[in-house]
């Protein structure tokens, strides 16, 4: 039986390449990424595991814009190392003045996460799951 052992990478297109080049930059050089690879129209970041392109939408992507809640993607995680993480992301985001749809909070039982939008409105999130549940078992 064939077995999928992991996401390779993500592909996005974007309606302006140079802001969101610079947002995803800002981003992943936070996130720990470094750049893959850089071809002019498309950039790929990296840390090793998770693999991030973007490139520019063609002139009719460009005319329909993003929407959550259409067909298609709705958003990607990154899972982060801790609850503290998660919580280092908020206050970068923040300074960078990025749009925080869902702030850090527990979402679901032992699901930290916080929920942002890239320059396009697609949504992103940073989480942590699983952490105080590891926790509770050391101590026992």
């Amino acid at each position: 039986m064939v077995r999928v052992v992991g996401i390779d990478h993500l592909v996005i297109r974007v309606g302006d390449y140079e802001r969101s080049k610079a947002f995803y930059g800002r981003l992943f050089e936070f996130l720990g990424f470094f750049v893959l690879g850089d071809y002019g129209d498309q950039i790929g970041w990296s840390n090793g595991k998770t693999r991030f392109w973007i490139g520019e939408a063609d002139a009719e992507g460009k005319k329909h814009k993003h929407r959550l809640g259409n067909i298609g993607f709705h958003h990607y995680a990154f899972e982060l190392r801790s609850r503290k993480d998660v919580d280092a992301l908020e206050a970068f985001l923040k300074r960078e003045g990025v749009t925080i749809v869902d702030p850090a909070a527990e979402y679901y039982d032992d699901y930290y996460a916080v929920f942002f939008l890239d320059p396009d409105g697609l949504k992103l999130e940073g989480m942590k799951w699983g952490e105080m549940t590891k926790k509770a078992a050391r101590a026992k």
